[in-house]
């Protein structure tokens, strides 16, 4: 029977909290941890994504997600932008934190699921940006031992990467920019330090050379019918990681949910890359 704790305070380096669910079997013994770093514009709920938690736990693993502290949602309001100065000041670095927070927290023996829990069996996956934010994390702790992309970036330039030069320049002579959230419609701000946090970490943020160093099991699933990131960007990883297995198959970039998602089963598209994702990490 799975169980699980909703919105459990963990706090990053600064003091923000980072809302934190946990998924497990409750009549099995300790197990392989998933660990979920969510997208750009993302939450951990966003979706449905209870019942892709609720869908692991019943295959034979603790499922953890987690909201990014700076993601612009708050422990009251975990599902809406409802903290604007904190979404303004997030940044890669920030989430690359947050996820070694969570896995610290998971790794702890005095966590109160550890009987849930095979600290020695820790799996990241990621969707989006959280792609690849997962990418870098696996190569600098070495606690992960294999990881699953879902529509994953393959560089840290989300959402700039293809402005022109004169967009930049006004970026960093306002100080600001904003993007329309296509859902709720909110102008949300993006400060520049997230331009100048990339430039000054580049070397932890390249992705390409740090997917270079890993040596774990990776899959690389991607919907052929991406244009948010075009399935390129799978190929390209693939490439630069060629013994990772690449799965792509039809689908969007969220493989057909949205968010509120209100029906009890998952669009086919996101059941496909679901069971496939299953089998290769039982596999592990």
């Amino acid at each position: 029977m799975v169980s699980s704790g909703k919105n459990m305070l963990l706090h990053d380096k600064h003091g923000r909290p980072i809302a934190t669910d946990i998924f497990y079997d409750e009549n099995s013994g300790n197990r392989p941890v998933v660990i979920y770093a969510h997208g750009f514009n993302g939450f951990k709920d966003w979706g449905g994504f209870d019942l892709i938690a609720t869908q692991f736990a019943e295959a034979g693993f603790t499922f953890i997600k987690f909201n990014f502290a700076w993601n612009g949602t708050t422990p009251e309001q975990p599902e809406d932008f409802a903290d604007l100065e904190a979404y303004g000041n997030n940044n890669y670095t920030k989430e690359l934190d947050n996820l070694g927070t969570v896995t610290d927290w998971v790794t702890d023996a005095a966590n109160p699921f550890s009987t849930y829990i095979d600290a020695s069996r820790i799996y990241l996956l990621g969707h989006s940006r959280g792609g690849g934010i997962v990418l870098l994390k696996a190569a600098e702790d070495a606690r992960v031992k294999a990881l699953v992309t879902w529509a994953s970036v393959s560089e840290c330039k989300t959402p700039w990467g293809n402005w022109p030069r004169e967009k930049l320049a006004e970026w960093n002579k306002n100080g600001v920019a904003y993007i329309t959230n296509s859902r709720t419609k909110q102008e949300l701000p993006m400060y520049y330090q997230l331009y100048e946090d990339y430039q000054l970490h580049e070397d932890r943020l390249n992705i390409e050379k740090n997917i270079k160093k890993l040596n774990i099991p990776i899959l690389i699933c991607h919907g052929l019918q991406d244009t948010s990131v075009l399935p390129v960007k799978a190929q390209q990883l693939k490439e630069w990681y060629p013994a990772a297995e690449l799965f792509l198959t039809e689908g969007d970039h969220v493989f057909g949910r949205k968010q509120p998602w209100t029906e009890a089963y998952l669009p086919q598209a996101m059941q496909v890359v679901m069971n496939h994702s299953i089998i290769f990490l039982k596999k592990i």
